[in-house]
């Protein structure tokens, strides 16, 4: 069963009715396939899970695409309503504010920060943005109080910082972090690729295959990161580069002495369009 709803006041009043636990898959719309993996997963392990779709204004810059990122609610519903045949017994409502006061009241507004994972990599290059994440999200979680949450690990940071944001508050929630899913050329799904041209998509492969690039040099071994790091600055010389750099996968400190596994990050812009990757290996 599939039940849209769009005020706060009707998911306040659904949620009471819910006895069991229940996962949440929270989203900005414009749904592709990685978007329905997280659902899918999430019906696996609950019989009603809550999906938000809300284009939040506090993620954007000034300089940002909030006007124009897509609103397609119609094709949306649509995609999720092909996954929710696939689990009879089950129950996804839909939470689709069109106004952003549902989720945000004018009166008793508060931001909610995470420090020191926020002012790196995405924090440095779009200042305030992970503030209106957790501001969002820790809203949303307010609300529907998930037993578990499902994010994709594309937004790699933003996974991190959600979960610290979780341990440091001791939410009684799970964040679970679902692997990438790419296109058969190798680039990651993104709402945003669709603002790209055909031969832009070939272009932006080089992000994808510089991370494996880079984790192939690795190899597994700590001893070949400064051969690593070397390369990385050769292939930042593309001037598309945001950033590409190597991290401790857990605290994405810049300090690998003591890492055991490690995320290798990277954004590459193409015109307007930020387009971020990453991939993760062990060392020793």
């Amino acid at each position: 069963m599939l039940k849209l709803i769009d005020t706060t006041s009707e998911l306040q009043e659904l949620r009471k009715q819910e006895s069991a636990p229940v996962g949440f898959v929270p989203t900005m719309g414009n749904l592709h396939a990685g978007h329905i993996s997280l659902l899918e997963e999430a019906l696996k392990e609950f019989k009603t899970v809550y999906f938000s779709i809300f284009v939040n204004p506090k993620q954007f810059g000034p300089n940002e695409d909030f006007a124009r990122y897509p609103r397609t609610l119609k094709e949306d519903l649509n995609l999720i309503e092909n996954s929710v045949k696939k689990f009879p017994n089950s129950k996804v409502i839909v939470y689709a504010p069109k106004d952003p006061a549902e989720v945000f009241p004018e009166i008793g507004g508060h931001t909610v920060s995470v420090l020191n994972l926020t002012g790196i990599l995405e924090g440095e290059k779009r200042p305030g943005h992970f503030d209106g994440v957790t501001t969002v999200v820790y809203r949303l979680f307010e609300l529907i109080r998930p037993k578990r949450a499902f994010f994709g690990l594309k937004d790699y940071q933003q996974w991190a910082v959600i979960k610290k944001m979780v341990n440091d508050l001791l939410l009684p929630i799970e964040i679970i972090g679902m692997p990438i899913i790419r296109e058969d050329s190798g680039l990651a799904l993104s709402s945003r690729n669709q603002y790209l041209t055909s031969e832009q998509k070939k272009i932006a492969l080089i992000l994808s295959q510089s991370l494996r690039e880079i984790t192939s040099l690795i190899s597994g071994k700590k001893e070949k990161i400064k051969e690593a790091q070397a390369t990385i600055q050769k292939i930042k010389a593309d001037p598309h580069w945001d950033y590409l750099e190597i991290r401790d996968a857990d605290t994405l400190s810049s300090d690998l002495t003591k890492s055991n596994k490690i995320t290798i990050l990277g954004v590459y812009k193409l015109g307007s369009t930020r387009l971020l990757d990453n991939l993760q290996t062990e060392i020793k």
